[in-house]
């Protein structure tokens, strides 16, 4: 009688076991069906830059989103551990999202994303590590030196408003300085140096961050040499313009104002017809001895002469 009750009971617990089995699948709907969470997150932050990535889930022929949120210090402790959706992160198609406008402040971050589809929904999945934007990479920044005429010019690479930059150059000689200037934005030339002919300069560059307080290596030491550069042609050629100019121009002004002042000073005076004498003085003067009756000497008075002048 044991032996058929032990036997009633196992028959029973399997009956009750295959029931429940059985149930399970029926009590699944599509709502509720298991979406497989993205697997292998990691950030990779360069530049202050930050990219939330993860592998991606795989459901033939659909296209699955995926949403991702964050969770800041302030939010873990004052906030009862809330989880803030990403600004540019809600159902992307891809499977990275860009979260720096997202991570403002050099506190840790935790970072989760889920996967889409339909109306299933992944579990989250967390970062293993929090992230906190002072790992980020900097890199030196890209930089172009010209010389503008005998100035030392630079143009370092924008990498947006955080950034500043410590450029260093020097004249390539044994025993040069080294100077140093913090410029404040890239993208604009800024002046350097006011070089000297035929001799080279260096320059190298690094960032620096404040929010972080961190610098980058410098970058790659660039050179440029002056040259005894020739004048201009068109400097050469105004000063040869000028220098005919001159030449024509002083000596015709001299010539003028030696004439303006000779007339102010030294006028030519021209006599009336009837003063001037057309016979030779001698012919007026000169009368034979033998012939003096024929000249005829009258002596006129000043009033007489005035008349026959003006007459």
């Amino acid at each position: 009688m044991q032996t058929f009750t032990m036997i009633l009971e196992e028959v029973w617990t399997s009956l009750f076991m295959w029931f429940v089995y059985a149930l399970i699948p029926c009590l699944h709907t599509d709502e509720v069906a298991v979406l497989p969470a993205p697997q292998n997150l990691s950030v990779l932050s360069t530049n202050m830059k930050h990219l939330l990535m993860w592998s991606p889930v795989i459901v033939p022929g659909e296209t699955v989103y995926y949403s991702v949120e964050y969770q800041g210090e302030y939010e873990s402790l004052y906030m009862s551990h809330i989880w803030i959706p990403s600004s540019w992160c809600s159902l992307t198609e891809d499977p990275e999202c860009d979260v720096t406008d997202d991570i403002t402040a050099t506190v840790p971050y935790n970072l989760r994303v889920r996967a889409t589809l339909g109306s299933q929904t992944s579990t989250w999945s967390i970062l293993k590590h929090p992230f906190n934007r002072n790992s980020t990479i900097l890199t030196p920044p890209g930089m172009e030196i010209t010389k503008d005429g005998f100035h030392l010019v630079i143009k370092l690479e924008d990498l947006g408003p955080q950034f500043e930059f410590l450029v260093a150059y020097w004249r390539r000689e044994p025993g040069a300085e080294e100077r140093v200037k913090m410029v404040r934005s890239g993208g604009i030339p800024v002046h350097l140096e006011t070089m000297e002919p035929w001799a080279a300069y260096c320059v190298k560059a690094q960032t620096f961050v404040k929010a972080i307080g961190r610098y980058s290596t410098f970058s790659q030491t660039e050179c440029v040499e002056v040259q005894g550069e020739a004048i201009p042609l068109a400097l050469a050629l105004f000063a040869f313009v000028g220098f005919m100019l001159i030449l024509v121009v002083v000596p015709l002004f001299i010539w003028k104002m030696g004439r303006l002042l000779q007339y102010s000073c030294c006028p030519v005076v021209v006599l009336p017809d009837t003063l001037k004498i057309t016979n030779s003085p001698q012919k007026l003067i000169s009368c034979r001895r033998e012939e003096v009756h024929p000249c005829a000497m009258a002596v006129m008075s000043s009033e007489e002469i005035f008349r026959s002048w003006i007459s």
